[in-house]
């Protein structure tokens, strides 16, 4: 399988510093419970923005999108089904603003929040829900698509194969945080089974993100590497576990902790490495000075 020139060019000079949380951010910056995220793209872009530069300032070589939930089953939830085209244009316009040159945008795409296993749907609307979105973000000029924190090869699969239709290079990331090793997906699936599948679906990059904290994803990404050689592997994990306060999810995990992991992920294959849920621009700056000092 070949992978995408542009990805080839990139991780030619080593490894590549992504950004860290989207929702988290948001969160502290007043997003309320129950109010998505997606829809800020378009009533709070400049709060938006504000992420998207602090991830820059911070050393990202690759930011994301505020797009994660930007499909037409999550929109259709908070009765924005109609929004579809505008809040992924809008994501990516703000983060490609952002950027200034200075990162390059990968837009992100998450999971549909329906489960085929269960009949909510079939493979042909998701389908048709995956072009949408990533038709929507290659318009407005994202550089990548990243499909991200999902749990069934058979949605990674057919979105991957949404994202492919653009020509642009896509990520395919799954969440393990399952099994009594927490080493499967929530739907069983190894390592080296999400390598395999992701690799035959046509991903340029394949790894994981979110379900736990860094010290866990250093065996996830050796089997991952070892299991597609030739792919670059991409890791974007929690800050830890959190902890219910207040009604909310509190990270405890310092930047610096977290960054003391990263050098153990990077021997185990990492290619791109950032952070997913409770991380910010200051475990990006950490990560800096971790590669900095090598």
């Amino acid at each position: 399988m070949n992978i995408h020139p542009r990805i080839q060019e990139i991780t030619s000079a080593g490894v590549v510093i992504t950004d860290g949380a989207w929702g988290t951010q948001v969160q502290l910056r007043g997003l309320l419970p129950g109010e998505a995220p997606d829809l800020w793209n378009l009533t709070q872009p400049e709060k938006v923005s504000e992420v998207a530069q602090a991830y820059v300032a911070a050393g990202s070589q690759i930011i994301l999108t505020n797009t994660f939930g930007a499909n037409r089953f999550r929109l259709a939830e908070v009765g924005a089904a109609d929004k579809i085209k505008v809040v992924n244009e809008t994501g990516v316009q703000i983060s490609l603003q952002a950027a200034g040159g200075n990162a390059l945008v990968f837009a992100s795409m998450g999971p549909s929040g329906k489960l085929l296993m269960n009949g909510d749907v079939s493979e042909a609307e998701l389908h048709a829900a995956f072009s949408e979105q990533a038709q929507a973000l290659a318009s407005a000029g994202a550089q990548g698509l990243v499909v991200e924190t999902l749990q069934d090869l058979d949605e990674a699969r057919i979105a991957i194969a949404a994202a492919k239709a653009t020509g642009l290079p896509v990520v395919a990331s799954m969440v393990f945080d399952s099994g009594k090793d927490q080493d499967r997906t929530m739907m069983g699936a190894t390592p080296e089974q999400a390598a395999s599948a992701l690799v035959d679906a046509g991903a340029d990059v394949i790894g994981a993100n979110c379900g736990q904290g860094i010290a866990g994803f250093v065996k996830i990404c050796a089997r991952l590497k070892s299991a597609a050689t030739r792919h670059p592997i991409w890791i974007k994990a929690n800050a830890g576990l959190p902890h219910m306060q207040d009604g909310k999810a509190v990270y405890a995990m310092t930047a610096t902790e977290f960054a003391s992991h990263v050098p153990a992920v990077l021997a185990a294959g990492a290619n791109f490495i950032g952070g997913c849920c409770g991380t910010s621009p200051e475990f990006i700056r950490e990560i800096s000075r971790q590669l900095r000092a090598k």
